[in-house]
């Protein structure tokens, strides 16, 4: 039982630390597009003739 004292705060920083990457990468545009990269394959205007 004694591990816990070690595990529950380094798992409470895990969890702060992902959710700290979760909210600067919102705020830095990650998931503005997400619809773009699927209509970006369709179309063929990088293709050489």
């Amino acid at each position: 039982m004694n591990v816990l004292i070690y595990l529950v705060p380094i798992a409470l920083a895990l969890g702060i630390t992902a959710l700290f990457a979760f909210m600067w990468s919102l705020k830095n545009g990650q998931y503005e597009d997400s619809e773009g990269p699927a209509h970006r394959i369709l179309s063929d205007e990088d293709v050489k003739k």
